[in-house]
């Protein structure tokens, strides 16, 4: 598989990738040929078919939650506990999405953001429902008059970094209005942008907004080919040096066509605390549709609750010799503190 078709294979939906890794790897294994287009393309509709059929699942947290798409915030998905009135006097983290390939499907990890709304979050992903419970189809929006893309970049995909402000900027809004069902119920210091792959580049894109607490990047990582991009999505290594905020990224193990990119990323960054998770032999496809979003949501949601809520139980997921992630064989954990000057 040449260098130029990795990065094509960013663009592919959650899931299917992993169908064509796992297929390509048996074929090469047995000696026999590589799956023809029609083999490859049953099996990516046999997976969103799977995809399509899981049902919602409210989450391990104390806050079952639901999705929906709010009229106010119409092309996006909002992920939050079911019951506002339970969460008492607790105020809502925020955690800002950006799916993989940067897609307009705001449900393409539901099982991954039910899972942290239902501990006390308020997740938001670009897009509308299209897979699994309440799936929608609505023709994507027309492109600008006059834009082209440039041939020799990956193609411009149908959402943007814009998409996360917006949906940031929508969730104060909802905190200062009376007439919100949130109204008071978030905390607007407790802010964590995140995304998978092409999404996780829309995250690092607006890291250096002030109002972010910490930063997640899940399967992904800039270029280190500068000649190699996306149309529509302009980052470069300097992006690096603008975070201001602890970060975590985490990559499927040296399977997941990140992890070159992600792990230079975090060779880079000397001057904030960033960490590092592998998930081992997952791959590109990560956990989003294991049960409740598998091992990659139950860290994001201890790093939450220790970023943006000071939980120092949560905190020994991550710190120390035998922090959680050390001593669990699945995956391969490493911490880099800020360099002293």
């Amino acid at each position: 598989m040449n260098e130029k078709l990795n990065y094509w294979l960013i663009l592919i939906p959650l899931g299917v990738l992993g169908i064509l890794a796992l297929s390509c790897t048996a074929a090469r294994a047995q000696n026999a040929p590589a799956p023809t287009a029609d083999e490859r393309a049953a099996a990516m509709a046999a997976m969103r078919e799977r995809q399509n059929a899981m049902p919602d699942t409210p989450g391990t947290g104390a806050y079952p939650a639901l999705k929906e798409v709010v009229p106010s915030l119409p092309e996006h998905v909002v992920y939050r506990p079911a019951d506002l009135s339970k969460l008492g006097s607790r105020k809502l983290g925020l955690y800002i999405f950006g799916n993989g390939a940067c897609s307009n499907d705001g449900a393409s990890a539901r099982l991954h953001l039910l899972e942290i709304a239902s501990h006390g979050y308020l997740a938001i992903a670009p897009g509308n429902i299209r897979n699994g419970p309440g799936a929608v189809t609505t023709p994507e929006k027309p492109r600008a008059p006059g834009t082209q893309d440039d041939p020799a970049k990956l193609p411009t995909p149908p959402t943007t970094s814009a998409d996360l402000l917006s949906a940031l900027d929508w969730a104060l809004a909802q905190n200062q209005d009376a007439g919100s069902p949130l109204h008071g119920k978030i905390d607007p210091k407790a802010v964590a942008i995140s995304g998978f792959s092409c999404g996780g580049l829309q995250a690092l894109q607006i890291s250096s907004d002030p109002r972010v607490k910490t930063l997640i990047v899940m399967n992904s990582g800039i270029f280190k080919d500068s000649t190699m991009g996306i149309n529509g999505i302009n980052v470069s290594k300097d992006l690096l040096e603008k975070i201001h905020t602890p970060t975590l990224y985490i990559l499927g193990g040296e399977t997941d066509i990140a992890y070159a990119n992600g792990m230079d990323d975090v060779e880079r960054i000397n001057h904030v605390p960033v960490y590092l998770g592998n998930l081992l032999g997952v791959g590109h496809g990560g956990t989003y549709w294991d049960a409740n979003g598998g091992k990659a949501a139950a860290a994001v949601v201890a790093w939450l609750d220790w970023q943006l809520r000071g939980d120092s139980k949560a905190s020994k997921m991550f710190v120390g010799k035998n922090c959680g992630l050390c001593r669990d064989p699945a995956w391969k954990f490493a911490a880099k503190l800020p360099r002293k000057s």
